[in-house]
């Protein structure tokens, strides 16, 4: 409880200076730096009012006091001081803004008075030339949004899954933005699992790579159970998007099925095609993970057996090097009474024994399937 007082306590005072200018938003950034603030705007019947311009958001939450229609402010990356100001004019829970601020939040669905605060996990796929034990192959970002009566705010962390094409979308498409605010969360959810499953494709053609890698013939010089670091790499990279995909189907199921008051009738419907989507991308996830699993047990089974046939080749040329060791160590020791020491034909005997043994073992062996 401590905890929560203390969020409290940090977005309070920025309650009661609601009626300061908005500079205050961000009195702890550079002049010279670039504001967090990407874009705002109002939607009226769908249409952006006053053009292009990027208003303030009180501004821009003045002018839909006065016209109607909605806000629609997206950040990127802000910092606490930026974001009280906004959190204050819009009466955003103190424990969502310190989630939005602070990222790497796991996907999830949150009701907080007349908002609702939704996590979204962005994945982007990583472009590679050949997959190695360090590669990467995905990269993950997020975006929160925050829905109200009037207004959507979407603060997205991450170099990828900007929102500035979909707002484009949207806004040549009126008829989608006059549905209000809950039309634009739908849109956002769309466009992060559409990156889902693009992802999935790409990261399918990985699995195969390697699957053909590790069932074909090692190259010369190479041996069986070098691909594990490959493996577990990308064994690990899924897991990653596994954590992307896989918490989110609960919260897109609520948004489909559970009647909200924030989010239009209309729009409901779309939410069960985004859900039914995601379900399949997470099918596919644990697919790949299952897959995974059973081509680096494979692996691993192939550098064993790999390992269990060398040793027996060395086994047996060790079986064939005995013979001639044994024969000559024997009539090494330089006893004076041995047999046939002082025969003329002693040398050649000996050798013709040690040749004729060694080939029928080499025989034997070979035919055991040992060399």
């Amino acid at each position: 409880m401590s905890m929560i007082r203390d969020l409290r306590a940090a977005v309070r005072p920025s309650v009661r200076k609601s009626n300061a200018p908005y500079s205050n938003y961000d009195s702890t950034r550079d002049p010279s730096a670039s504001s967090a603030v990407v874009d705002c705007a109002v939607y009226r019947e769908g249409v952006r009012v006053d053009g292009d311009a990027c208003l303030t958001p009180r501004a821009a939450q003045h002018r839909v006091r006065d016209v109607g229609g909605f806000t629609w402010i997206g950040l990127h990356e802000p910092t606490e001081a930026e974001f009280s100001g906004i959190a204050a004019e819009f009466g955003l829970h103190p424990l969502a803004v310190e989630d939005a601020v602070h990222a790497h939040q796991r996907p999830k669905l949150e009701r907080y008075d007349d908002t609702l605060f939704t996590v979204f996990k962005t994945i982007h796929y990583v472009e590679h030339a050949e997959l190695t034990a360090t590669s990467e192959v995905v990269e993950t970002g997020e975006v929160m949004c925050f829905t109200g009566r009037d207004f959507v705010i979407t603060v997205r962390h991450g170099g990828q899954g900007s929102l500035r094409a979909l707002r484009h979308r949207m806004q040549s498409e009126p008829e989608l933005l006059a549905k209000g605010p809950s039309a634009v969360l739908h849109a956002i959810a769309d466009q992060v699992v559409d990156g889902y499953l693009a992802v999935a494709s790409a990261v399918q053609d990985d699995i195969d790579e390697v699957e053909i890698d590790v069932f074909s013939e090692p190259a010369k010089g190479t041996s069986r159970g070098t691909d594990a670091g490959r493996i577990y790499q990308l064994k690990r990279e899924v897991l990653e998007f596994k954590r992307a995909v896989s918490p989110l189907l609960r919260p897109l199921q609520l948004l489909s099925e559970r009647p909200m008051r924030l989010i239009d009738p209309d729009i409901q419907k779309y939410f069960r095609d985004v859900a039914d989507h995601l379900a399949r991308v997470q099918e596919q996830v644990i697919g790949f993970d299952e897959l995974l699993n059973s081509i680096l047990q494979a692996n691993l089974a192939q550098a064993t057996v790999a390992q269990n046939e060398d040793m027996r080749k060395i086994t047996a040329w060790a079986a064939i090097i005995a013979v001639p060791t044994m024969i000559t160590g024997v009539y090494g020791m330089n006893f004076e009474h041995m047999p046939e020491l002082h025969s003329q034909y002693g040398y050649p005997v000996a050798m013709a024994g040690i040749v004729g043994i060694c080939l029928a073992i080499h025989r034997t062996l070979k035919r055991n399937g040992w060399l």
